[in-house]
């Protein structure tokens, strides 16, 4: 091995994106060409598989928590992925199922949605609840049943929130996998949320997933999130996110080491 390759191989162990691939006369070597096809057809199997909606409300209920399942106006996964409108809305049976659970008003709603990547539901969603848990409970947020919803957009939760009459939503979704990331949960924090609001005024955390933000730093970013969004009444561009500037100075506690993450 010369030192020009000893040099790629020690980065490409760093990282997950396609460096040093090295070449074949004009093209790529046959190993590179492979493993790019397979990460192509994990990305697509990511996206059209189903969610195992019974697994993800049973995992969600073993946390001690409601689960309610509802599902969008899409009515099968070719539509949905036709028609991102319909996974924007609520279904008939959905709205009438959130209409009779609405009480007294919560701090937050948690929606675990399908999206683009039930694979990232399935590995991550209850992982991320449970982290999440304690810090609600020391911050005496009230939550509302967990809705677990199926061919969901992230503008679903707006109708949820508005549904429940919830001060803020927080939509876990799959999210659009790349071709190193099929298993990528989305976070999407949205402070009175209702029908027309417009992705501006969210604040989103992503990469959360084995190989990216671990559950318990995503729960810490998002109560933070929260903490902020119920004191100044927002969220979205208006909102940064300064949780870095926490971990700086050691609000911090409840995180495990990270060499233990």
């Amino acid at each position: 091995m010369s030192r020009a390759d000893d040099v790629w191989s020690r980065l490409s162990a760093l990282t997950p994106a396609r460096i040093g691939l090295g070449r074949a006369g004009n093209g790529l070597p046959t190993r590179e060409v492979l493993r790019f096809g397979l990460a192509h057809a994990q990305a697509r199997d990511a996206v059209h598989a189903p969610m195992d909606s019974d697994a993800v409300a049973g995992a969600i209920a073993a946390l001690g928590l409601d689960c309610l399942r509802v599902a969008s106006r899409a009515p099968d996964r070719a539509t949905y992925l036709r028609r991102p409108d319909y996974g924007r809305r609520l279904s008939e049976e959905g709205a009438k199922a959130l209409a009779g659970v609405a009480a007294a008003q919560a701090d937050l709603a948690l929606v675990v949605a399908d999206g683009l990547s039930a694979r990232a539901v399935h590995e991550n969603a209850a992982g991320l609840i449970g982290a999440l848990l304690p810090h609600a409970e020391k911050a005496g947020w009230r939550l509302a049943p967990v809705i677990v919803a199926e061919q969901a957009r992230v503008a679903l939760g707006d109708a949820v929130g508005a549904a429940l009459r919830t001060r803020a939503v927080a939509v876990l979704i799959g999210e659009r996998p790349g071709l190193s990331s099929p298993d990528s949960l989305g976070i999407y924090l949205t402070f009175d949320p209702r029908p027309g609001r417009s992705d501006a005024e969210r604040n989103c955390i992503s990469n959360v997933r084995a190989a990216g933000l671990t559950h318990a730093e995503a729960a810490f970013r998002l109560s933070w999130l929260l903490r902020q969004a119920l004191v100044r009444g927002l969220t979205g561009v208006s909102l940064k996110d300064e949780s870095d500037r926490a971990l700086e100075t050691g609000e911090t506690s409840e995180l495990p080491p990270r060499e233990a993450r």
